[in-house]
């Protein structure tokens, strides 16, 4: 039955982190419940999920297991659920100042080390669409990048600094066009090391802050939003389906909110 689970997947078009992510909470739900798919009521579902916020599971955890049931058994097996899980608190997002970025790049000697920090910062580019960035998914006439198959399965395209470009072209100078642009010992560079990458400069730069690759992301657009760039360009840029998802933003941009005027400063 997971392997329907899985061909139904992918026939959606959701990546392979997803598609793992399912299948693996789909088993770890049938090892608990000790019944065959077809078997599963409302009750047992209920009982998996009070099992796991006893154990102390995050909220996020609670709803993606509770997404990736409701996709099997709601979706694929046409079964009634309807269940109430605790809501997830919406943080605000982490983001640097300028000159904790230039701290950052800064830090780092190690020229591949740093153009990957300068690639998040001026592109917003997920995690995972660095690690399979392509030497052909750089136009370098047009200055700009292809994110292909991003989040949904979508093309996009963004626009680094020229800067960075002139940078990127001589790194990869003698690549062919399907080659990784980072590559690590097995073809491409893994998204751990970039995490470590990232984690390591801001110890350098002395920045206190959790600082992750998505954490430039956010960045990104947060400065682009502070710079006057309106936010539907940011949405595009960033990928975002929903503006709702680009407006998070709009609640960390420190130097817009400055720009409201007190009302006591007006009497």
């Amino acid at each position: 039955m997971l392997e329907r689970l899985e061909s139904e997947l992918r026939l959606r078009g959701l990546s392979e982190e997803t598609i793992k992510t399912y299948k693996f909470y789909n088993q770890k739900f049938l090892e608990f419940i000790k019944k065959n798919p077809d078997e599963i009521t409302e009750e047992d579902v209920k009982l998996y999920l009070s099992s796991l916020i006893s154990k102390g599971a995050a909220n996020t955890t609670i709803a993606l297991v509770k997404s990736a049931l409701f996709f099997f058994y709601t979706e694929l097996l046409d079964k009634k659920f309807d269940i109430k899980t605790p809501k997830i608190a919406k943080k605000v997002p982490v983001v640097l100042t300028k000159d904790e970025i230039k701290k950052l790049i800064n830090s780092v000697g190690n020229k591949k080390h740093k153009l990957i920090l300068q690639l998040l910062y001026s592109t917003g580019m997920r995690l995972s669409e660095c690690v399979n960035l392509k030497v052909g998914d750089i136009e370098f006439d047009e200055g700009i990048i292809w994110i292909r198959h991003g989040k949904g399965a979508k093309d996009r395209v963004v626009i680094p600094s020229k800067k960075l470009m002139h940078e990127l072209r001589e790194f990869v100078s003698g690549l062919n066009s399907n080659e990784y642009v980072f590559r690590g010992r097995k073809g491409k560079l893994s998204k751990r090391n970039i995490q470590k990458i990232v984690s390591i400069a801001a110890k350098r730069a002395g920045i206190s802050k959790k600082v992750s690759p998505h954490t430039l992301r956010h960045t990104f657009a947060t400065h682009l939003l502070e710079s006057g760039v309106d936010i539907r360009k940011i949405q595009v840029l960033l990928g975002h389906s929903n503006l709702s998802t680009t407006q998070i933003y709009t609640s960390v941009s420190r130097s817009e909110l400055k720009k409201i005027k007190n009302p006591l400063d007006e009497i």
